[in-house]
């Protein structure tokens, strides 16, 4: 367990931020920038950030089928699920996103098992049940589900981005035992911005950046440096320590930071609801890593 403690604290940190993430980020889109105008932001940059750190490291050469891996993996990781997060959450619900985001846990049991006949315990079982009950209980006290219109359709892109990510982290996962995370970011970001830059270019230009006010500007670095850089930085440090299934299991307390960082920044009353919510996501949480010895993937 102790060669995990760093691991453990990089996936924290990761959800923390996207935790927040959901609260810092809520006044971008779309009233100053269009979801695809952000996704441009996010990978470009990191895109850049990545290379010249990289340049300051040791090289280190990839090979070529591990290159055509990480550009698929650079598909469904950066790619398709940005592009299906954010047109998404444009037009469902929060409520909705957050309901299905919850899936990913699920979502990776099920490649693990498909790609690495990876074994599930009783205690990861109750563990996952735990987090999904606490999630969806917390979620649900916000309002109902919406499945008209334009929402049904966002609905359909989130799970398309819960998909998506779900094989990103299990695909992943073999490649972080061969090579450094600077590595993998660096050229996962790049494929991932040769794919996106097509498709966000467009809403780029026609984007009015002269009306953004500096607290957008704040929440814009928010996304970029904290929500991109560093939160894809720690999640791929921790899979180097800990199991794909055992790293999604943290997106369980994704609602609970968010209704945390609400209380805190006024938006929000704190209710027994949610006590009772934040009960249930991190005792799934601790039955998902309490094991003895992490199974690698």
């Amino acid at each position: 367990m102790k060669n995990r403690t760093p691991a453990l604290l990089a996936v924290i940190s990761a959800n923390v931020i996207y935790g927040l993430n959901y609260v810092i980020a809520k006044g971008i889109m779309p009233g100053y920038l269009h979801p695809r105008a952000i996704i441009f932001l996010r990978v470009s940059i990191a895109c850049i950030v990545f290379w010249i750190i990289a340049s300051f490291m040791k090289s280190e050469k990839v090979g070529r089928k591990d290159l055509i891996s990480i550009f698929i993996i650079s598909f469904f990781g950066i790619s398709l699920n940005q592009i299906m997060f954010f047109e998404g959450l444009n037009l469902t619900t929060s409520i909705n996103a957050s309901i299905l985001m919850v899936g990913i846990p699920i979502a990776v049991l099920a490649f693990s098992r498909i790609f690495h006949k990876f074994s599930i315990s009783s205690d990861r079982l109750f563990g996952m049940a735990l987090g999904t009950i606490g999630a969806v209980y917390l979620i649900l006290g916000y309002g109902s589900i919406d499945l008209s219109g334009k929402s049904f359709l966002g609905n359909i892109f989130i799970i398309i981005n819960v998909t998506s990510y779900a094989l990103y982290l299990v695909m992943i996962k073999p490649l972080t035992a061969k090579y450094h995370p600077i590595t993998i970011m660096k050229w996962i970001f790049l494929f991932g911005f040769l794919v996106i830059f097509p498709v966000t270019l467009p809403k780029v230009i026609q984007t009015d950046w002269t009306i953004i006010p500096i607290n957008i500007w704040l929440s814009i670095f928010y996304v970029v440096v904290f929500a991109t850089i560093l939160a894809y930085s720690f999640n791929n440090y921790s899979l180097t320590r800990m199991s794909a299934f055992t790293n999604s299991a943290f997106i369980y307390s994704q609602p609970a930071i968010a209704t945390l960082a609400a209380v805190i920044f006024g938006k929000e009353q704190l209710h027994y609801q949610q006590i009772i919510a934040a009960v249930f996501i991190f005792a799934g949480v601790y039955f998902v890593i309490r094991q003895k010895k992490e199974i690698s993937v």
